[in-house]
């Protein structure tokens, strides 16, 4: 049997990062000012450091003396989904794994450590589920304050369970009962009786795993009480969460009820406002919060990755195509890296790059998790699928892109343009394209429309070559060399491989490793 090394709750801002099915799950970490699970929970003060760093590990993942890796919610989940898709090109060695789809169970540590972070997210949830509500029965904190801790962690463990969904399983499109997803884990792993318990655990199906995601965000919305801290669970963010793991799930009307009740958000005036003031704006909902103090670091960081370093690039698959307008606001470049302002892009002699994330120097923009405008054109998807071409739909499309257009009143899309839902689908999702470009949003609508009816996508769609793009191959209606092959679905490189991380200790996971891994 291995040595169970002490899990430890760490009140420190360098929280220790707690789950453990191997070794490497399982580290201390020095120099951290670290208390008991016991203590930890002991006092209110200490609770609510101790849910502080819950949230350090959703943000930044595990530290070490060489930086943090920013999974699973810091910069790590808008890189990897980005740079999974074909809108952002990686341009160096960084992300070429995750870009080409030439992935290694053993050695890919890209793939391995969103699954091992996520696990350690997900077990630090677990352990505040377990220490609030003994601190409540104890007295030591109200019930309220109580059930909005553990509305908060649940959030957590619900959203980090569904991203890992996103790269490790299936969509919910294709046999969710009998396809395989992940372990959903809901007992604290917190001394040995419980690691060698957690050898046996094994993934549930798709389905099982959509339905305890939904779940817990239920559970979520009725136990948090509301925050006007976008970088807080709140019970908005827990509807947002299921309006979009409902349409991920097909469930139009459930996407269309939960949208509802989200009447205090408004869009920012100019597609800019969000990423100018990313810390107190209208329109976000849930955010993660970077400071100069505490981020993924140079290597990690969204303005190291996206600004500083140019790792992605927008592809010009995306700047290319005819739907984005040639005044479209969102297409405003500067050759200037350190300009902000209404600037959403910068271009340099190797090609164009989002100026989303503006400060490339102490690394303190907020990710942006999920915003109403996502919202907005969730709605109009539902209510497209469900009634097809219908004004209400193209208007909650239009609210989104009217604000980038520099003519809404005749460039606007009008019914009469659509001869069919399948057509004003497809604008929907080509605007969530453009919307949430370089926010790590893509990788998650081509999961979900494998095999859709009215717009599929097959696979992981062909990409420009990985590298930097040459300035001549950016021309809105020109051509695009595509240099690396479509995937398709069928593939067994469209998921990942379960790391050997994992299922060499678990001998159930082993067997369900996904195939030709």
């Amino acid at each position: 049997m291995r040595n169970f090394k002490k899990y430890i709750i760490a009140t420190s801002a360098f929280a220790t990062m707690l789950v453990g099915c191997t070794d490497e799950q399982v580290l201390d970490l020095d120099p951290i000012a670290s208390l008991s699970e016991t203590t930890a929970f002991s006092t209110p003060a200490l609770i609510a450091n101790t849910i502080n760093g819950m949230y350090n590990a959703a943000q930044i993942g595990y530290y070490n003396g060489n930086g943090a890796r920013g999974y699973m919610w810091g910069a790590a989940y808008i890189e990897q989904n980005d740079f999974r898709g074909e809108d952002v090109v990686n341009t160096a060695s960084f992300f070429q794994y995750t870009y080409q789809s030439t992935w290694d169970p053993t050695n890919t540590l890209n793939n391995i450590y969103y699954w091992v972070d996520g696990y350690r997210l997900i077990n630090r949830c677990n352990i505040v589920i377990n220490g609030v509500t003994q601190a409540v029965a104890n007295g030591v904190i109200s019930q309220a304050i109580g059930d909005d801790y553990i509305g908060q962690a649940k959030f957590l463990r619900a959203i980090t369970h569904f991203e890992l969904l996103m790269h490790y399983a299936r969509p919910y499109s294709d046999n969710p009962t009998s396809n395989l997803g992940v372990p959903y884990r809901t007992i604290a792993i917190d001394n040995q009786n419980a690691v060698d318990a957690s050898y046996t655990d094994g993934r549930l199906s798709v389905a099982e795993c959509y339905d305890l995601v939904l779940t817990d965000l239920d559970d979520a919305e009725a136990k948090i009480s509301q925050s006007t801290d976008l970088s807080l669970a709140s019970k908005n963010a827990a509807i947002a969460f299921k309006s979009r793991v409902k349409l991920h799930k097909r469930d139009w009307a459930g996407v269309l009820d939960e949208s509802a009740k989200l009447t205090s958000y408004q869009l920012t005036n100019s597609p800019s406002g969000v990423f100018e003031n990313n810390a107190v704006n209208s329109e976000s909902i849930f955010s993660i919060r970077n400071t100069a103090q505490l981020n993924p670091g140079t290597n990690g960081a969204i303005g190291a990755v996206y600004k500083g370093r140019t790792l992605g690039a927008i592809s010009p698959i995306l700047w290319n195509d005819t739907d984005w307008l040639s005044d479209d606001k969102r297409r405003k470049t500067t050759t200037s890296t350190t300009e902000g302002g209404d600037y959403m892009t910068f271009n340099n002699q190797n090609g164009y790059f989002s100026n989303k994330y503006r400060d490339a120097t102490t690394f303190s923009d907020y990710a942006p998790i999920i915003r109403y405008a996502e919202i907005l054109l969730n709605e109009a998807e539902a209510e497209a699928r469900t009634n097809g071409v219908t004004q209400l739909a193209v208007d909650k499309l239009n609210k989104v892109r009217n604000r980038s257009l520099a003519n809404p009143s005749t460039q606007q899309y009008e019914v009469a343009d659509f001869a069919n839902d399948a057509e004003l689908v497809a604008k929907i999702i080509k605007e969530r394209r453009i919307e949430f470009l370089a926010e790590g949003k893509r990788w998650a609508d081509i999961h979900r429309l494998q095999q859709d009816d009215l717009t599929p996508v097959d696979g992981i769609p062909a990409k420009v070559a990985n590298g930097y793009p040459l300035r001549s191959s950016y021309g809105i209606g020109q051509n695009v060399t595509l240099s690396e092959s479509q995937i398709s679905y069928s593939s067994y490189r469209f998921v990942w491989p379960l790391p050997t991380l994992e299922v060499q200790y678990n001998p159930t996971l082993k067997a369900q490793q996904n195939p030709n891994y």
